[in-house]
């Protein structure tokens, strides 16, 4: 197998501190991002990203916990959107865009003074793009807890969650307390971009976030369904990267190595691309059978 893993791979401390850490961080994100992709929030999960960038540069600035800032930035952009208006389908852009300025100048001006700080050097890379391998085993319980807590949320909120994310209209006809529901789901992305900043960077992290749900809706009619292949997907993109990005190393004379965050945003890619061959092909086939593709979530059993 030493084609495929190179020497020391697994005896590494950062490889196997990086693969827990991506499976964990992986699994959350597809669990929120399945519901992001159904509500059609893909754009303010991106905005978050940026939020979560500007809280990173400030958290390096400051020279506390990078992971702190970027689900603390997170927390605040989420509070920010649904102050002005995100959970207003009319309002959603205008609140998204706002906040997306605002994070970028922030983000613009923190690393700015983050470049005036000789100790700070590297640390703008790893703000936008990441560096699994350098961040701490003390990381992970942090990051444990904070995953437990997204999940179990998701779990406590998740039928009114779904009925609201298929139709506002029944939802609302059913007693569901959209405005509740939708500022605990916002909490939970932000908690979520957070964690995937720490993997891919928070430039990066709407790929692991969006880029396997995305993919497991263009094939999947089940809910369960959706959520397990959507956590498969993003955790086999991350531990593949994890593994290439070591290997890599071994690849050029210089032993200077691609960055994680390349290989994983590539392979969610191709994830996509071949969801979305697979499911062109299954559609095609329901028409030929003479079924009705175009069914809503309720009507193959999703609530």
């Amino acid at each position: 197998m030493h084609w495929i893993f190179e020497p020391g791979l697994f005896s590494n401390g950062s490889v196997r501190t990086a693969l827990v850490l991506g499976a964990m961080v992986s699994i959350v994100s597809a669990a929120v991002g399945v519901f992001t992709v159904m509500r059609g929030q893909s754009f303010a999960g991106h905005a978050l990203t940026d939020v979560a960038t500007a809280g990173g540069a400030g958290a390096s600035l400051a020279g506390v916990s990078p992971l702190l800032g970027f689900i603390g930035g997170g927390i605040i952009g989420a509070g920010a959107m649904d102050a002005i208006g995100v959970q207003r389908v009319k309002g959603r852009d205008i609140a998204t865009g706002v906040v997306l300025g605002a994070a970028t100048g922030l983000t613009a001006l923190f690393l700015y003074l983050v470049t005036l700080h000789s100790a700070a050097t590297g640390s703008t890379q790893q703000i936008l793009f990441g560096s699994v391998f350098t961040v701490e085993p003390s990381t992970v319980p942090d990051a444990a807890v904070l995953s437990v807590l997204v999940v179990a949320g998701l779990l406590v909120i998740r039928r009114p969650l779904l009925l609201s994310s298929i139709s506002v209209e029944l939802a609302a006809a059913r007693g569901v307390r959209l405005r509740a529901v939708g500022v605990a789901f916002m909490a939970m992305l932000a908690v979520a971009v957070g964690l995937s900043a720490i993997v891919i960077g928070a430039i990066l992290s709407t790929a692991l976030l969006i880029g396997p749900p995305a993919s497991t809706l263009k094939v999947a009619n089940r809910f369960a369904w959706a959520m397990s292949l959507a956590s498969v997907l993003g955790v086999l993109a991350t531990w593949l990267g994890i593994v290439m990005a070591y290997d890599s190393y071994y690849w050029f004379p210089s032993h200077r190595g691609l960055p994680v965050s390349f290989f994983v945003v590539s392979l969610v890619v191709v994830e996509f691309a071949v969801a979305s061959y697979v499911g062109q092909r299954r559609k095609a086939r329901i028409i030929v059978a003479g079924h009705d593709p175009t069914k809503t979530p309720e009507q193959v059993g999703w609530v």
